[in-house]
């Protein structure tokens, strides 16, 4: 093998793990398969590699190039180890990737700037996010109708089940007992402030203390690549939700068993209960809750008012479509739509994938709720069977109402380009990370603007060509 043929197979040998070490940034920070193989194969064209086969499992991901049909393919694999949002450093990779496209790095500072982006830390210390997380669950106590001692409550539980999570993930424990860790804090904290003399209902304690734990993301994540025709990565996802709220039950009924163990007296318990009256506290609720989450996944500070923003008009258009004759799920799409529609252009001027938007804006109308009540009234069995699979089904269907909305909303937002038709004629979905168009050979060709001048010279030198002709047949 000669020098120049081991260059050109390491430098695709590069290439492709340039490529699978930004779809690892992607995918777990919660981008879609089908925006994370977008943006995996626009890289790889942009560099010089054409037909490249992407497959995503959603813990695995490989890549194959074959620059010839009689010689052996270089296939590489990349496995996602950890899964956990963090939104700087899938805007750092959404920059990086377009400047790939721009040709203005190449394959080795891009490789170098990846190196930057995924070993360096974050802008705001740990315990800023722990404060993230107990807003978020104060926003959503105050949605679901709680008064300032439940908000407070709400919030002190909330950077506790934080902090041991915290502690528990750098132990390595799995997630599912991490759940369980969590809904047991919730569920003791609910009953000690039920034994005080605050008149409170500990039910919406618990609800809003558990709202940090449930997996309505990842149900979302689901249905989006189901619709997207990533079968598999969705069915993946879909268990790694059910395990997760599984995890919650077993969690807040180990506390109320320990409670009963214990001799307390432990008052009716309803999780997954809160009432939405009061249209005004619910969308200042769930823009707080928005927000506060947005910041808790390292959102850039220029992005936080504006996400907080979609989040309540979105849910002051579920609150006023919420009328007899539409069903929640309509009305969700509706607000859905919003948020697909505005994602991307508020994304663009705020220079941040628009995941980040839609994702941010979409958690206070997420099914996690639904989804708690409805496994534990199928794990009572019995009489409660039925309204456990009618939960499910209502938990589905707005899952399933939201994916739908978000992703027509980015139809219909996101311009269709001859461009973009040919790099995604494949893929079922809308960038909402990742590029939206390149030219065919990864490059962004701009017409230079002409002067006056110059434009005044060449119909000069035009209509002495034409004219030349007609003089040589005159003479």
């Amino acid at each position: 093998m000669s020098a120049s043929e081991v260059s050109s197979v390491r430098t695709q040998t590069q290439t492709l793990d340039l490529c699978l070490r930004i779809g690892e940034v992607l995918l777990a920070s919660g981008a879609g398969a089908a925006d994370v193989t977008a943006t995996m194969q626009a890289v790889a064209r942009s560099l010089g590699l054409r037909s490249v086969d992407v497959d995503i499992t959603f813990t695995s991901m490989s890549m194959s190039y074959q620059p010839v049909a009689d010689e052996p393919a270089i296939v590489q694999l990349r496995y996602v180890k950890h899964r956990t949002i963090d939104y700087d450093h899938l805007t750092r990779v959404d920059h990086l990737v377009r400047s790939v496209l721009r040709q203005d790095l190449d394959l080795k500072e891009a490789r170098s700037e990846l190196g930057r982006i995924t070993s360096s830390g974050h802008d705001r210390p740990r315990w800023a996010i722990t404060i993230g997380w107990g807003l978020m669950c104060g926003g959503v106590g105050l949605q679901l109708g709680g008064d300032l001692a439940v908000v407070l409550i709400a919030l002190i539980a909330a950077m506790t089940i934080d902090r041991l999570q915290l502690r528990m993930s750098r132990r390595r424990y799995p997630a599912f007992y991490q759940q369980i860790a969590g809904g047991g804090v919730a569920t003791m904290i609910a009953l000690a402030v039920a034994a005080t003399p605050l008149a409170l209902d500990p039910s919406v304690v618990v609800t809003a203390n558990i709202v940090m734990l449930l997996a309505g993301i990842g149900f979302f994540g689901a249905l989006q690549d189901a619709l997207t025709g990533f079968y598999i990565t969705a069915g993946a996802r879909l268990t790694e939700a059910i395990l997760a709220t599984a995890g919650i039950i077993a969690g807040v009924s180990g506390g109320i068993s320990l409670a009963y163990a214990f001799g307390v007296e432990v008052p009716q318990l309803d999780p997954g209960s809160g009432s939405l009256t009061g249209v005004g506290l619910t969308i200042l609720g769930s823009a707080i809750a928005a927000g506060s989450f947005a910041y808790a996944s390292y959102a850039p500070r220029r992005s936080l008012a504006p996400i907080a923003l979609v989040a309540a008009v979105a849910m002051g258009i579920t609150q006023s479509v919420s009328v007899p004759g539409i069903g929640r799920a309509w009305s969700v799409a509706l607000a859905a739509l919003f948020v697909g529609l505005v994602g991307y252009t508020v994304g663009g001027r705020l220079r941040v994938p628009p995941l980040v938007v839609v994702v941010s804006a979409v958690v206070p109308m997420l099914p996690g709720l639904s989804i708690y009540r409805g496994l534990t009234l199928l794990a009572e069995g019995g009489g409660s069977t039925s309204a456990g699979l009618l939960a499910m089904v209502t938990a589905g269907s707005v899952a399933m109402a939201l994916s739908a909305g978000v992703i027509l909303g980015e139809y219909v937002a996101q311009p269709v380009r001859r461009e973009a038709a040919r790099l995604e004629s494949r893929l079922a979905g809308p960038r909402l990370v990742g590029p939206l168009r390149t030219r065919p050979d990864g490059s962004q060709r701009t017409r230079p603007r002409r002067s006056r001048r110059t434009r005044r010279t060449r119909r000069s030198r035009r209509s002495r060509r034409d004219r030349a002709p007609h003089a040589e047949h005159d003479a």
